[in-house]
């Protein structure tokens, strides 16, 4: 491709250390159908061998942009977006694998979908070599997925296509404030130029290992999240949104059992509000509707059943406290019924224990 055309896809791929995985994302990238396309490979002053890998594929798409310093993978994302000269910005870390038509498919769907300014597909999780599914929803809409901006982080980045003439209009492209949640803000940011969608087929390998930046910087990603959903829910809670918010993050997102009753009722209670404001407020057909309050059924259920087997609230609690709306979730009471004897087992268990350690302190 000669230097003075402009592709229609420019890959962005921040890289540190990726000396060990990054050929084979390169490979997916060589073997994808749609071909006009530029990789944009940053390296953020990597100490392994990365650069020299890069500078050593062989494939003149690919060209390597150093950081003067290492500034970690927002700073280094959005030198390459400025880099890039494609219609489109494919978003790809180093160590993330895309199906071969992957680009195709994306690119037809931005050419007959003005409107979406950003699109992700789904994707499947590899771990150790083994290909397994993902836990986001099944199938969507934009509508659905719009919703799902609410409430958690609805796209893997690694899947995702934007717009760069919208791109260009965000300053900065992804905040570095929000390191770790920078992606679940652009989402949030980005809609305001237009609607975002997803791709329901697999066609992204999401890398699960202990070197993943969600594995090493917990604390930090979720943090961030906290406050991408702060400045969300202000308008709806005031003063509580960041309290709602860190609940949505810990319960909803990262999983962990609530801790009490209480926090159960705030829970459910803003789903409720934060619902039915985005119902208010956007155009949703009765197929889109059935899916958001399905899944937001599923997210109540799954909360409910994290704290039930944990021991920290009841089922009388969870039935108690449940929104009429949100239904029991996708499972049904059965699957509530055994949570809940589960944590029954659990509390036992920790009474006997507590029981034990004060006789032995007599």
């Amino acid at each position: 491709m000669s230097p003075a055309v402009s592709p229609v896809v420019s890959v962005v791929m921040a890289a540190y250390n990726g000396a060990g995985l990054i050929e084979e994302t390169l490979a997916s990238l060589q073997a994808q159908t749609f071909t006009d396309f530029e990789v944009i490979v940053v390296d953020d002053c990597s100490t392994d061998d990365t650069r020299e890998v890069v500078r050593a594929w062989p494939d003149p798409r690919v060209r390597l942009v150093q950081m003067a310093k290492n500034g970690g993978p927002v700073l280094a994302r959005n030198r390459g977006f400025a880099e890039a000269r494609g219609r489109y910005i494919a978003a790809l870390d180093h160590d993330d694998i895309c199906r071969p038509d992957r680009f195709e498919r994306q690119v037809a769907y931005l050419d007959a979908h003005p409107n979406t300014v950003l699109l992700g597909t789904a994707a499947e999780l590899l771990t150790a070599g083994v290909v397994g599914p993902s836990s986001y929803a099944p199938t969507t809409t934009p509508a659905l997925v719009a919703w799902l901006t609410c409430i958690e982080n609805p796209l893997v980045w690694s899947s995702t296509m934007m717009r760069t003439e919208v791109a260009r209009q965000l300053d900065p492209v992804t905040r570095p404030e929000l390191l770790y949640a920078e992606d679940f803000d652009l989402y949030q940011r980005i809609q305001h130029f237009g609607a975002i969608a997803r791709l329901d087929e697999a066609l992204v390998l999401y890398r699960v290992h202990p070197g993943g930046v969600s594995k090493r910087f917990v604390d930090t990603m979720e943090a961030a999240s906290v406050r991408v959903l702060t400045e969300r829910y202000a308008r709806l809670f005031d003063d509580r949104a960041e309290r709602v918010a860190r609940l949505m993050v810990l319960h909803n997102m990262a999983k962990r059992p609530v801790p009490d009753r209480a926090a159960l009722a705030t829970l459910g209670s803003a789903l409720s509000v934060i619902q039915a404001d985005f119902l208010a407020t956007h155009d949703c057909l009765a197929h889109d509707i059935r899916l958001i309050r399905w899944e937001t059924a599923r997210r109540w259920g799954d909360i409910g059943r994290a704290g039930l087997r944990a021991g920290t609230v009841s089922l009388q609690d969870v039935l108690a406290v449940r929104p009429d709306h949100l239904g029991l979730g996708y499972a049904g009471v059965e699957a509530l019924l055994w949570s809940g004897l589960i944590g029954g087992v659990r509390r036992a268990r920790r009474r006997m224990q507590q029981s034990r350690m004060a006789q032995t302190a007599e």
